[in-house]
């Protein structure tokens, strides 16, 4: 419901207009800036302070896809601070700046003073000063605040337990910004049917072996287990044509195998469930992945397997292969588990005949023998956060300049990291035109918490992203909607022991009763498109 507050928040076009007449009054006006997550006393303190220095006192505050302070995004979403500032009585407008710091609004307002807290005093941040430059230049002063309060929204926010309400009211915010709804998501589903995907990379045959604890063993300090029964799933690139074809789509995979058993049994299974498939021969049998498990717990892992690149002429077939299948597909995906199907020479002969035939362009790697930095010019790459930071060898840096770097180095278009249980977050240059500014600039993020409401195995959840996310890509969805209906499928994997494919039909009953899709009770006031932001 709308309240008398909510007409302060305006556009930056009604922000101008209302400074313009103020100004012709003989008024002075005063501007505020910051992120302002969590309105505690210091900022009301601070407020106060500014309004008492002149007539009219605007807060504009940084926009989600801008903030900087905490590599995940606001805890508050940018509608909801808005809401918070202009329900106190002193402030008079609230903007919303899609910029990461106020240098571009202050030359538009250009306010007679612009109050900082007394932290700014002898600050050299370049933000700052390039803010100060802009007031002073546009015949403005800069006050700082009296400082009697200091509080921090980081260090409150840290604190604090999660809120459920709070991140559901974030979800449905997050999910009409970007035009999230059932409707829609039910539409790219529908649109998931018959589109063509191509999929390279290994097959892993995941192995579950079912235990019995039966005690310390007597001959060593050892765990004695009594074997009850197995299970074996097909895993690596397999899984992700299996999600492909179960999700309403006519996957190709291309992978390594041999003459042994296991390759017979994986071609059997894939094409009776509707994957065409070809195997190269260029490896005695499928690479195995064997765990070990007590009562659902993981006690440790067994690989079999060794690396085996693909050789010369295995390069070249499996170059012409993938030129056959090429034409009128609409999206590939490469799966590297760095057992050698995938290699620089493939890499090399085949993007760039990619780049020009599929629409959709996508990759992940799994492991320390496979690097992300070798899928040059791709459109999405879903890597974990650990995998990022290892190919980088960076584990101190912010995640956003994390996957800054990753992107300059790969030239990719988007990136979706994955946070294990804290979801993912979603990275995307503010321009796709390379050499722009807005291509190799600052990048957009926003967090999507994870879906799961319980995790019973986190075995394949990346795969079901990755395959779900790249359809949707290629069935027209925005980059965001797409990483929901990734998440989405990520979240029902992980509700499973063993890696199971996710069908359209489990899918769209999840996502039925997801509130987030239907809740009207969301925000008052959407971000003004200002300043475009790619």
């Amino acid at each position: 419901m709308q309240t008398a507050y909510h007409s302060k928040i305006v556009s930056l076009d009604a922000l101008l207009a209302a400074v313009a007449a103020a100004r012709h009054e003989g008024r002075t006006i005063v501007q505020c800036h910051g992120c302002f997550d969590i309105v505690h006393p210091g900022h009301i303190r601070y407020l106060e302070f500014a309004r008492r220095q002149g007539d009219l006192l605007v807060v504009t505050l940084t926009g989600d896809a801008a903030f900087t302070k905490r590599d995940q995004g606001p805890y508050i979403p940018e509608e909801l601070r808005a809401e918070n500032l202009a329900a106190l009585l002193f402030v008079d407008y609230v903007c919303i700046d899609p910029n990461p710091t106020a240098e571009h609004i202050l030359a538009l307002v250009k306010p007679d003073l612009y109050v900082k807290g007394r932290e700014y005093e002898n600050s050299d941040d370049p933000g700052f000063l390039a803010e100060k430059r802009t007031v002073e230049q546009c015949g403005g002063r800069i006050v700082f605040s009296s400082g009697e309060i200091v509080f921090s929204s980081t260090k409150l926010i840290e604190r604090m337990p999660a809120a459920p309400e709070l991140e559901a009211e974030r979800l449905s915010l997050l999910c009409q910004r970007y035009d999230i709804s059932t409707g829609l998501v039910y539409d790219l589903l529908q649109r998931f049917r018959n589109l063509r995907l191509l999929v390279v990379g290994d097959i892993v045959v995941d192995r579950y072996v079912f235990c019995d604890v039966l005690g310390v063993a007597h001959e060593s300090p050892m765990m004695s287990l009594a074997r009850l029964e197995e299970s074996e799933y097909l895993g690596g690139a397999a899984i992700v044509a299996r999600h492909a074809v179960a999700l309403g789509a006519r996957p190709f995979l291309l992978s390594c195998g041999g003459s042994d058993a296991g390759s017979t049994r994986a071609l059997e299974l894939l094409r009776k469930e509707g994957v065409e498939v070809e195997l190269l021969p260029s490896r005695p049998g499928l690479v195995e992945k064997t765990r070990f498990l007590a009562d659902e717990n993981k006690l440790f892992k067994v690989d079999m397997g060794e690396r085996l690149p693909l050789d010369s002429t295995a390069e070249r077939r499996a170059a012409r292969v993938l030129e056959a299948h090429a034409r009128g597909a609409d999206a590939a995906v490469f799966c590297d588990f760095g057992y050698g199907m995938i290699t620089g020479g493939l890499l090399s002969r085949t993007l760039p005949m990619l780049r020009h035939n599929v629409g959709v362009l996508a990759a992940d790697v799994s492991g320390g023998r496979a690097t992300l930095l070798n899928f040059e010019k791709v459109d999405l790459l879903c890597p974990t956060e650990r995998e990022v930071r290892a190919v980088l060898n960076d584990y101190d840096s912010g995640l956003s300049a994390v996957a800054w770097q990753t992107l300059a180095r790969t030239q990719a278009r988007h990136l979706l990291v994955t946070l294990e249980k804290r979801g993912l977050v979603v990275f995307q240059r503010r321009n796709q035109q390379p050499g722009t500014p807005g291509w190799s600039g600052r990048l957009k993020s926003e967090q999507l918490p994870s879906f799961a409401e319980y995790a019973v195995d986190g075995l394949g959840c990346g795969d079901a992203l990755l395959a779900t996310s790249t359809l949707a890509l290629a069935a027209g969805a925005t980059l965001m909607q797409a990483a929901y209906l990734g998440n989405a499928a990520a979240a029902l994997e992980a509700g499973r022991l063993g890696n199971h494919p996710i069908s359209q039909s489990a899918l769209r009953e999840w996502l039925r009763p997801r509130r987030e899709l239907t809740c009207t009770v969301l925000a008052r006031h959407r971000t003004p498109a200002a300043v475009p932001v790619g």
